[in-house]
C-alpha cells in the first residue's frame, strides 16, 4: 500500500512537470520569433542608412559648383574635357574617373619694378610700370593658362614681369627724353608710351600664357645722376632760349613803339608847322589889312608906328647910330609925334621938304 501510493504520487508529479514544460516551450518560441523579426528590421535599417550615405557621397562626388569669378575645368584621367565658366551647379563622373580644377578669373595686378632703359636720344631713365591682367572666361585661353603655368598665377606674374622689362626697353627706345619728362605738359607723351606698351604685352601674354592685359600704366619715372644733370642742363638751355626770345620780342616791341612815336611826332610837328604857317599867313594878311585900314584912316600915325617898328628891329642894346635926323625914320626923334592942332615949326617943315 505504501509503495503503491508512493508510486502513484510519483507518476502524478511526473505528468504535471511534463505539462508545465510544454507550456514554457510555446511561450519561448513566440519571443524568439519577435527577436528574429526585430533583428531583420535592424539589419534592413542599417542597409538603408548605408545606402543613403553611399548615394549622398556619390551624388556629392558628382556635383560641380562653379563660383562667380572662377572657372572649373573637368578632367578625365588628367585630360581636360570640359571648361565651366557660368556660375552654378554642373555634373561629372565621380573620382577617380573625373576630377576638377578651379581657375581664378579675377583681375590681378603685377608691378615690373624699376627698369633701366634707354631713350632715342641716348639717355638712360628708370621706369616702373604696372600691369592689370586676368585669365579671360574662354575655354581655349583657360586651357592655355593651365598648360603654360599649371594654374599658378604667381608663375604667370613672374613671366609678365620679364615681358614688361623687355617691352619697356624696346618701347622707350622710340621716344626722346623730352617726350617723357618736360616742363610743358603738352609735350609729354606718357599716354602714347603706355598704349604702345600695352599692345606689345597683350599680344605676347595672350599668345603664350592665355592671359589678357587689361591696363598698363607708368607708376614711377626717375632719372639717374648723369641723365638728371643732362636734363637740368637741357631745361636751363630751354628756359634761357625762351627768355632770350622774350627779351628780343620786348626789344622789337619797344623799337616799334619808339618808331611809331617818332613818326607820330614828325607828323604832329609837320602838321603844327603847317598850321603855324597857315596862322602866320592869315595873321599877315590880317595885319596887312589892319595896316591898310590904319594908313587910310591916319597916314601920319601909320608912318610913325612903322618907323618905330623899324627902329625896334634894327637897333639893339649895344647899337650906336650916327644918322641924319632929318631922314626917316629917325626924323621922328627930332620932330616928335605929329600934331594936327599945332603946326610943326618951319625949320622942320623946310627940312621935310
Amino acid at each position: 500500500m505504501i509503495f503503491g501510493h508512493h508510486h502513484h504520487g510519483h507518476h502524478h508529479g511526473h505528468g504535471h512537470d511534463h505539462h508545465d514544460h510544454d507550456d514554457d516551450s510555446g511561450h519561448g518560441s513566440g519571443h524568439g520569433q519577435d527577436r528574429r523579426r526585430q533583428g531583420l528590421l535592424a539589419r534592413y535599417g542599417r542597409f538603408a542608412v548605408a545606402f543613403v550615405i553611399v548615394a549622398a557621397a556619390v551624388a556629392s562626388a558628382c556635383i560641380v559648383l562653379v563660383s562667380p569669378g572662377d572657372a572649373v575645368v573637368v578632367t578625365r584621367f588628367g585630360d581636360p574635357i570640359h571648361v565651366l565658366t557660368a556660375p552654378g551647379v554642373a555634373w561629372k563622373m565621380p573620382a577617380p574617373f573625373e576630377s576638377t580644377i578651379d581657375v581664378d578669373l579675377r583681375l590681378r595686378t603685377t608691378s615690373s619694378g624699376l627698369q633701366d632703359v634707354g631713350t632715342r636720344d641716348g639717355l638712360r631713365i628708370l621706369v616702373q610700370a604696372y600691369v592689370a591682367w586676368q585669365v579671360p572666361a574662354e575655354a581655349d585661353h583657360i586651357r592655355q593658362f593651365l598648360r603654360a603655368v599649371r594654374n599658378q598665377p604667381d608663375v604667370a606674374a613672374q613671366q609678365l614681369r620679364s615681358f614688361v622689362g623687355s617691352s619697356l626697353e624696346i618701347t622707350t627706345a622710340s621716344f626722346d627724353l623730352a617726350d617723357l619728362i618736360n616742363t610743358n605738359p603738352a609735350q609729354v607723351q606718357l599716354a602714347t608710351l603706355e598704349s604702345r606698351l600695352r599692345e606689345r604685352l597683350d599680344e605676347q601674354a595672350l599668345k603664350v600664357y592665355g592671359v589678357t592685359v587689361r591696363q598698363v600704366g607708368i607708376e614711377r619715372l626717375t632719372l639717374p645722376a648723369e641723365t638728371l644733370n643732362a636734363t637740368i642742363a637741357r631745361m636751363r638751355a630751354e628756359r634761357e632760349t625762351v627768355a632770350a626770345e622774350r627779351q628780343a620780342e620786348g626789344r622789337r616791341a619797344a623799337a616799334e613803339i619808339a618808331s611809331n612815336a617818332d613818326r607820330d611826332a614828325r607828323v604832329l610837328r609837320a602838321k603844327a608847322k603847317q598850321d603855324a604857317s597857315e596862322v602866320e599867313a592869315k595873321s599877315r594878311l590880317e595885319a596887312a589889312d589892319i595896316y591898310g585900314q590904319a594908313y587910310s584912316s591916319a597916314p601920319e600915325l601909320y608912318n610913325l608906328l612903322r618907323s618905330l617898328d623899324t627902329l625896334d628891329t634894327v637897333v639893339g642894346d649895344n647899337t650906336r647910330l650916327i644918322l641924319r635926323t632929318d631922314a626917316a625914320p629917325f626924323r621922328v626923334l627930332v620932330d616928335g609925334p605929329p600934331n594936327a592942332a599945332t603946326p610943326a615949326p618951319q625949320p622942320a617943315q623946310g627940312s621935310r621938304q
